[in-house]
Parts: C-alpha cells; structure tokens; sequence
C-alpha cells in the first residue's frame, strides 16, 4: 500500500534487530574481500621481494607490503569487531524470541487455568457420589438377578466323589 499512496517523510520504519545483523553480516563480507584483495598484493610483494637483491628498490617494495600488511590488520580488528557486534546482537535476538515463547506459554496457562475453574465450577461432587452409590445398588440388583437366573431346580447341589465314580464306571 506504501507504493500507492505513499508514507509520511519522517516516518521511515525503525530498523529490526535482524535488519541489524544482516547489514554486519554484509559489512564482514565486504571486508573479507578486501582483507583477500590485501593478501594477493602482499603474496605479490613477497614473490618481488624474494627475487631482488638487497637495496632501495627491495626497500621500496618492503615499505609498501608493511602498509599493506598495517591495513590488513585494521581490516581483521574491524572485522573480529563486527563479528563479536553480530554474536551480541543474535544472542539479544535469541533472548527476545526465548522471551516471546515464555509469554506465549504463560499466557496459555492462564486460559488453559481459567477454563478448568470454570469447568470444575459446574461439577457438583456430592452428585457425583450419589450417582456412584446409586450405580453400586444397581449393580448389587443386577448380581442378585443373575443369581436367581442361574439356580439349578432338577440337580441336587451336593455331588460328591462317589457319585463322580459311579458315574465313570456305568459310561
């Protein structure tokens, strides 16, 4: 929509924590370009250097390879600068984002508390007690029916062992 319409000249939105790290991510590349760059001179310098005899000229190439090496060093110092400014800002980054998921948990145990107040609200224990005394009646009934369904009227209750052999021997 900004496109369209447009936004107000000073309200340009704040840069983000990523928005950071992502433009130190992009300065360290640039710089190790550079600081490569700065290594292939100085290989350069160092093959001129090990074919020339002592004197001026050597001299000349030596002082440009110590500037060259002098740039290298402030180009690593600047670079191990914005790395431990990216290792800060990620682990800020890490932090904020730990913090937004303990938000999110304790705003869910919150919901989650009150809706088990407002459901346990609606259970009536001493109900709940007399439905269950209620259901050990029942089922008391239920057994003394299946008892009384179950009696034998033509056997005798007691058999015993010589019973059991006189049947044998006449099968």
């Amino acid at each position: 929509m900004n496109r369209i319409f447009g936004t107000s000249a000073g309200k340009k939105p704040k840069p983000t924590l990523q928005d950071a790290i992502n433009s130190t991510d992009t300065r360290i590349a640039s710089i190790e370009v550079k600081i490569k760059k700065l290594d292939g001179e100085l290989i350069r310098y160092k093959e001129q250097m090990s074919k020339m005899r002592n004197g001026p000229g050597k001299q000349a190439i030596q002082q440009r390879a110590m500037r060259v090496l002098q740039q290298k060093k402030l180009y690593e110092s600047q670079m191990s600068q914005l790395a431990q400014q990216t290792f800060n800002m990620e682990s800020a980054a890490l932090a904020t984002e730990n913090l937004r998921n303990t938000m999110a948990t304790v705003d869910a145990m919150k919901t989650a508390n009150k809706e088990l107040r407002k459901q346990y609200g609606r259970v009536d224990i001493d109900q709940i007690e007399n439905m269950h005394f209620e259901m050990e009646d029942l089922v008391e009934q239920a057994n003394e029916i299946q008892e009384s369904l179950a009696r034998s009227y033509a056997v005798p209750d007691e058999l015993d062992e010589a019973d059991l052999e006189n049947w044998m021997l006449s099968s």
